[in-house]
C-alpha cells in the first residue's frame, strides 16, 4: 500500500476516539475514503485542524466492541516511526493539518508498543523541530518511565479507561486490568506532575491528561460513570473525561447490542462540566431510575428546578459558587456579573443579557435588587 493508503486505512476509525473538545460523531465500521481529520479545539481554546490516527491497526487484543480487535476481519496497515513522522511532516508543512493526536493497536505488548508511539514523537520533536500540538496515547501495561517519556513531548496525554470500574470492564475488555493497566498510569502521570518540575517538558508545563470512556457499553449507570470522573478530577488531575456512547460495530462479540441514545452521552458531559467547573459534587446529581441521569433535561436545569423556585438566588449579593448554580449563566457570565456589580444595581434582564446571560433561563431562579423579574413562561 502507498502511504496515502495506509493513512487513510489508520484514520478510518478515529471518529470512535473523542478528543480536544469535539464531539462524537456517529460510530460506524464503514471505512472513509480519505484522512480523518477533526476541527478541534485546544485546552487554551485556540481551534486547529488536527490528524486523529493510529501508528498501526494491528492489534493483540479482542475488547469486545472495537473495531480493530484481534481476528476481526479487516484490512489492516502499519506505519514505522520514521516513515509517519516523515507523512505527517509533509501534511503539516503544506497546511494540511496543524496538529496530531497518535494512538495505536497494541502489538508486541503495550511497552513495545508505546516504544513507537514515543519514537515517533521523539523524531517529530528532535529531529523535524516541531513545536506545534501532540496528544499522545499511553497503551495499557506502559511503564512509569515511558509515561514521563511522554509527558516530556506532548501536549497532552490520555489513557483509555473505557469503563468505571472492574467489574464493567471485564464486559467490555475481559483481558485488560482496570488497575494495573489503565489506571495506574494516571496515578504515575499526577505524581510526576506533582513531584517534579516541568523544565525539561518540551514547553515547559505538563501536559494535560484526559481519558475516556464508552457509554452503555457495559450496562454501567451514569453514576458509575460520574463517580470514577469524580475522583480523577480531584484525586489525579484529570483536565476531561471523554463520553463515547457505544455503537456497535459488525463482526464483534457486541454486534447485536442496542446503540446507546446520544442525548445519554450529552447528558454525561453536561454533568461532568458541573462537577469540574461548577462545584457540583456527586450527591447533587439529579439521578433517577436506576443512577440515571434524566434525559429529557439537563442537569444543572434539574437541580434548579428542585432547588431554587422556591429559594431564588439574589444576583446582586450572591457568591461566585452561587451563581454558577444558576442556568443560562457560565464562570464567564459569572466573572462579568460579579465585575458589573461592583459599578451599578441589576434590576433587569436585559441588563443580563448585555452581559452575555441567557437571561431566559437565569430568570425563574433568580431576584434582581429583592425582585423577581418579570419573564416569559414556558408552555410544556
Amino acid at each position: 500500500m502507498s502511504e496515502l493508503e495506509r493513512l487513510k486505512l489508520l484514520s478510518s476509525q478515529m471518529h470512535l476516539e473523542p478528543s480536544e473538545g469535539d464531539e462524537c460523531p456517529q460510530m460506524s465500521d464503514r471505512q472513509e475514503d480519505s484522512v480523518y481529520t477533526s476541527k478541534a479545539v485546544l485546552p487554551n481554546g485556540q481551534r486547529i485542524s488536527l490528524l486523529k490516527t493510529l501508528l498501526t491497526s494491528v492489534c493483540e487484543r479482542d475488547c469486545y466492541y472495537c473495531p480493530f480487535r484481534q481476528g476481526r476481519d479487516f484490512r489492516r496497515a502499519t506505519f514505522k516511526p520514521d516513515e509517519f513522522a516523515k507523512v505527517f511532516m509533509y501534511m503539516h508543512k503544506a497546511n494540511m493539518v496543524d496538529g496530531i493526536f497518535l494512538s495505536s493497536g497494541v502489538i508486541n505488548g503495550g511497552v513495545f508498543t508505546q516504544d513507537q508511539i514515543l519514537a515517533t514523537a521523539e523524531i517529530l520533536r528532535r529531529k523535524y523541530n516541531y513545536q506545534g500540538y501532540l496528544h499522545l496515547k499511553v497503551m495499557p501495561g506502559v511503564e512509569k518511565a515511558q509515561v514521563e517519556q511522554a509527558m516530556l513531548l506532548a501536549d497532552r496525554i490520555s489513557v483509555n479507561l473505557e469503563a468505571p470500574n472492574i467489574d464493567r470492564l471485564r464486559k467490555l475488555a475481559p483481558h485488560k486490568e482496570f488497575t494495573q493497566e489503565l489506571l495506574k498510569p494516571l496515578h504515575w502521570a499526577n505524581q510526576i506532575r506533582q513531584a517534579q518540575s516541568p523544565h525539561k517538558a518540551w514547553k515547559g508545563t505538563w501536559p494535560s491528561t484526559v481519558t475516556q470512556f464508552v457509554v452503555g457499553g457495559a450496562d454501567e449507570s451514569d453514576l458509575e460513570l460520574l463517580s470514577t470522573t469524580e475522583k480523577l478530577h480531584r484525586q489525579m488531575g484529570l483536565a476531561r473525561a471523554y463520553f463515547s456512547r457505544f455503537n456497535p460495530i459488525s463482526d464483534t462479540p457486541l454486534e447485536n447490542k442496542a446503540p446507546t441514545p446520544l442525548i445519554r452521552q450529552n447528558r454525561l458531559y453536561q454533568a461532568s462540566f458541573l462537577i469540574r467547573d461548577y462545584g457540583f459534587n456527586l450527591e447533587e446529581m439529579p439521578f433517577v431510575d436506576e443512577g440515571n441521569l434524566p434525559l429529557e433535561v439537563d442537569p444543572k436545569l434539574a437541580w434548579a428546578r428542585t432547588n431554587l423556585v422556591g429559594q431564588p438566588i439574589e444576583l446582586n449579593s450572591a457568591p461566585r459558587h452561587m451563581l454558577l448554580r444558576i442556568p443560562g449563566i457560565g464562570p464567564k457570565g459569572v466573572e462579568t456579573i460579579i465585575n458589573a456589580r461592583r459599578e451599578l444595581k441589576l434590576r433587569s434582564l436585559s441588563q443580563l443579557t448585555k452581559l452575555g446571560v441567557i437571561a431566559r433561563k437565569a430568570a425563574p431562579y433568580i431576584l434582581l435588587d429583592g425582585v423577581h423579574p418579570v419573564h416569559q413562561l414556558a408552555l410544556f
